[in-house]
């Protein structure tokens, strides 16, 4: 017999915390025991609109959560002021975090990692869950190799909250591991507007757009002589993420360290 995930999911409330309550709530071998929410604590997720059905208790305080309820793993889809903190709690008690929370600094996914290493446990942070956009990234580090002219451009929707996203910065790291850097675009170039030729990233650019009607969107430009090429992903709703949810989920209970990025999982 299958065992049966332990879930906790911190984050009801937000467009993607609201479709990972329903991918555990319908996935056979997992079971959703609470959430962690910013309020209405002490209420059952049921009472609280939009979550019809669902019978688990609603916390505040995640140390409170751990301690009233045994978890395997928390998904954790807040934001950068609060993902550090819980994958904190978690570690101390016991409990795997899979996080879509981006704003992780190296220093920070280091320090996670040890403490992850010491107790055993594993972690995954990722900064898109969507499998097509992992293979965007792939794709972008192989084409690289032969194309090292390169600027990215992410659109995301108006309410979030860093820029570049965490997407942008991990397909420039992944660029750069095969990619000399170089300074890009005329050696005499000025900008006219601070800022007119995006952010610098071992000389390549990346450029973040903004606005309503976005859900998470990259296209990865490529410039050679006489040709380009362009690898793009758009996620059009926030279900294109819960497969990779699913997968890390299933993933984090079979490693004992932390894994920051989702194209480290899916080979």
């Amino acid at each position: 017999m299958t065992k049966r995930i332990k879930i906790v999911v911190a984050g009801p409330r937000g467009n993607m915390g609201r479709e990972a309550v329903q991918l555990v709530a319908k996935t056979d071998t997992f079971d959703l025991v609470a959430v962690v929410d910013s309020r209405n604590d002490g209420k059952l997720l049921e009472d609280v609109e939009g979550f019809s059905g669902l019978s688990v208790p609603v916390y505040t305080d995640m140390q409170n959560c751990f301690e009233q309820h045994q978890a395997d793993v928390l998904i954790d889809l807040t934001s950068p002021a609060f993902g550090r903190k819980h994958m904190e709690i978690a570690f101390a008690n016991g409990v795997r975090p899979v996080v879509g929370t981006t704003g992780f600094s190296d220093e920070d996914i280091s320090e996670l990692r040890k403490m992850a290493e010491e107790k055993g446990l594993g972690a995954i942070i990722a900064p898109n869950f969507a499998i097509g956009a992992i293979l965007m990234m792939k794709f972008s580090q192989l084409a690289a190799k032969f194309l090292p002219d390169v600027e990215i451009i992410e659109r995301h929707h108006d309410r979030k909250l860093d820029a570049p996203s965490g997407t942008a910065l991990k397909t420039a790291q992944l660029i750069a591991e095969v990619r000399e850097a170089k300074k890009q675009g005329n050696e005499l170039e000025k900008e006219e507007l601070a800022g007119a030729r995006g952010a610098d990233f071992e000389g390549m650019r990346i450029h973040s757009v903004r606005l309503p009607g976005l859900v998470a969107h990259q296209e990865v430009i490529f410039g050679g002589e006489g040709q380009t090429l362009t690898i793009r992903h758009d996620s059009m709703n926030r279900a294109s993420f819960m497969p990779g949810v699913k997968l890390a989920v299933e993933t984090v209970l079979k490693i004992d360290t932390l894994v920051y990025g989702l194209e480290h999982i899916i080979e």
